[in-house]
């Protein structure tokens, strides 16, 4: 009777915790049946276009369990707090085109005069427990309060280390309009947002944003969820159309040849903004190797690769600084222009000369 009492209690618990704002709320009513109407839903969950199991040949739940937990690895965070840069975003010259990096997969973006940003994560942790997975010292120079008006809020899919209530809460009365994946509508309708105010597509399917401005919702090779459910909302990738320039966002993937269908169909791009961190050989079809990185960026055909979901969380079993030094070294050995500023500084999107040191190499020494 302990035992059973003990157990009930947990169960209670454990549904209490879920039932909290912060984890959104599942497809229901027209929401459910619009993802239902997806081909790319099936057998009641979104898939990916080819094969995509969770863990990699060999691989067992337990063994990444143990390794990521018991297993000791060396510098899985950096051994002094990162430098960063900050500007004044609330005050930027609206002539100016260009990218600040906010560490991991979040940024902000200026183009032709539309304030976008991507994935925002600036609560200190990506994660329903603020006690875990908590972001780097030195990599949180910029707050909710530093975000300006935000014309298009761009979210890739649901997971936490991308879609972070408490920022988006913060920056909720500056959002004019969010874009994101099938199924990720209802977090944001739950949140308070209203519907007219959300663009929510599935693969290949296009929208207008404004004069001049088109997107494209194209696939990754990943999945999602915040809770107990998977793969009830759509991971996604964007072709973000300017007056002046074309821009590849791209969310979470493993590589498969969806950036090469990309590439054929939309090339050539100005800017790829790709993830290069995060990756395990246990887990390799759901997260890119930085090598993959580069190769993701030569079949999307674009001019500059700026790496991405690195240098705020530990997520994998790697040192926090392998992504980066992989990501450089097959981006050289393959010609590549590649961005690698500190988080919070300005990347000029119309300067193809703007070079930026290896910062990285200086904290380990």
């Amino acid at each position: 009777m302990i035992v059973l009492a003990v157990i009930a209690a947990l169960s209670f618990s454990v549904i209490i915790f879920l039932r909290q704002q912060k984890f959104g709320k599942l497809p229901s009513g027209k929401e459910f049946k619009k993802i239902t109407s997806s081909t790319n839903f099936r057998d009641g969950r979104f898939q990916n276009i080819h094969h995509t199991p969770s863990l990699a040949e060999g691989a067992s739940y337990y063994a990444v369990f143990k390794e990521f937990f018991f297993e000791k690895k060396e510098n899985k965070k950096p051994p002094v707090t990162l430098p960063s840069k900050k500007i004044d975003l609330l005050n930027l010259d609206p002539q100016k085109n260009l990218i600040v990096w906010f560490g991991h997969s979040s940024y902000f973006m200026q183009v032709d005069g539309k304030k976008i940003i991507v994935d925002p994560v600036l609560s200190g942790y990506a994660s329903p427990i603020k006690s875990t997975t908590k972001s780097f010292p030195g990599s949180d120079v910029y707050k909710a309060e530093d975000i300006p008006v935000i014309d298009y809020l761009f979210i890739s899919h649901d997971h936490w280390d991308h879609l972070d209530y408490e920022t988006i809460k913060k920056i909720q009365p500056r959002i004019k309009k969010v874009i994101c994946g099938l199924g990720v509508a209802p977090h944001f309708l739950c949140w308070g947002f209203d519907e007219k105010d959300i663009i929510e597509k599935d693969w290949w399917q296009t929208a207008t944003l404004d004069e001049g401005f088109e997107i494209i919702v194209t696939p990754g090779r990943h999945f999602s969820g915040r809770g107990l459910k998977r793969d009830t909302s759509l991971w996604c990738s964007y072709v973000l159309q300017t007056p002046t320039m074309k821009i590849f966002i791209g969310g979470d993937s493993g590589y498969d040849n969806h950036f090469e269908e990309i590439g054929n169909k939309f090339s050539p791009f100005d800017i790829a903004i790709l993830e290069c961190g995060q990756y395990d050989k246990s887990w390799k079809y759901i997260h890119m190797m930085p090598e993959e990185t580069v190769q993701a960026a030569i079949d999307l055909k674009a001019k500059k690769l700026l790496p991405v979901h690195w240098a705020k969380f530990a997520l994998g079993n790697h040192s926090w600084d392998d992504p980066i030094k992989r990501v450089t070294i097959s981006a050289k050995e393959k010609n590549i222009s590649i961005l690698t500023p500190l988080i919070g500084e300005e990347v000029d999107l119309k300067n193809p000369l703007q070079q930026y040191p290896e910062w990285w190499t200086k904290l380990n020494a």
